[in-house]
C-alpha cells in the first residue's frame, strides 16, 4: 500500500498588501496551528518518508514547523517551485516521477496550496468516515490536512484509482476534540 498525505499552508498574513503573494509569510494564527497539525500528525503515526514543498514563504514556514513534530523525520525534503499554486494535473506528475525512482517511497506528503491541493484530494477521495468526506468536499481549510491510503505497492499504480482510506484533519476540527474545548461546554 501507498499513502499520499497532502497539507495544505498554514493560514497566511495580509498585513503588508504590496507584498507579492509568493512572497507572503504566515500569520499568527498560522503559526499556532502548523506546530498542532504537526503534533497531530506524529500522534497518529504520519510519518512521510519523502516530503515536496512549494517554494513558496508559507508552505517553507508551515513545513518548518511541522517537521520537527514528525518521527521518524522524512528521509528526503525538497522544495520545488513548480508546486506553488499547481493544478492537480502537476501534482500528479511530480507524484508520479517520484513513484517511479528505484526505492521509491511508499509514503509521500505535498505541502502546497489550493485550489489544486483541494482538487486533487477530491479527485482522489475513495473511502473514509462519511463526515470526513462531507467537509473534504465542501473545503479544504489552511493546515488541512488529508491522509490518502491505496491499495497500490507504488505511486505510479495509482493513476485512475481511488483511496481505499481517506482521513481528514484541519485545526478547527483538531480543536474542537481538545480537552480543553470539552471543558468549555
Amino acid at each position: 500500500m501507498v499513502t499520499l498525505t497532502l497539507l495544505r499552508h498554514a493560514k497566511s498574513s495580509w498585513d503588508d498588501p504590496g507584498l507579492d503573494d509568493f512572497d507572503r509569510p504566515l500569520s499568527a494564527r498560522g503559526r499556532e496551528a502548523a506546530p498542532l497539525m504537526g503534533a497531530y500528525m506524529a500522534r497518529h503515526g504520519i510519518a512521510p518518508e519523502v516530503v515536496i514543498c512549494s517554494s513558496a514563504q508559507r508552505t517553507r514556514e508551515t513545513l518548518d514547523l511541522v517537521l520537527p513534530q514528525l518521527s521518524p523525520a522524512p528521509r528526503e525534503v525538497k522544495v520545488q517551485r513548480q508546486l506553488y499554486l499547481a493544478a492537480p494535473s502537476r501534482l500528479k506528475a511530480v507524484i508520479a516521477r517520484l513513484g517511479a525512482l528505484a526505492g521509491a517511497p511508499e509514503h509521500i506528503m505535498l505541502v502546497g496550496h489550493n485550489p489544486g491541493l483541494h482538487a486533487l484530494a477530491v479527485e482522489l477521495a475513495g473511502a473514509g468516515p462519511p463526515a470526513d468526506l462531507a467537509d473534504l468536499l465542501r473545503k479544504l481549510p489552511t493546515a488541512g490536512l488529508v491522509v490518502l491510503t491505496f491499495r497500490a505497492r507504488r505511486f505510479t499504480e495509482i493513476a485512475g484509482e481511488r483511496a481505499m482510506r481517506v482521513h481528514f484533519m484541519t485545526p478547527r476540527r483538531l480543536m474542537a476534540q481538545s480537552p480543553a474545548a470539552e471543558e468549555d461546554h
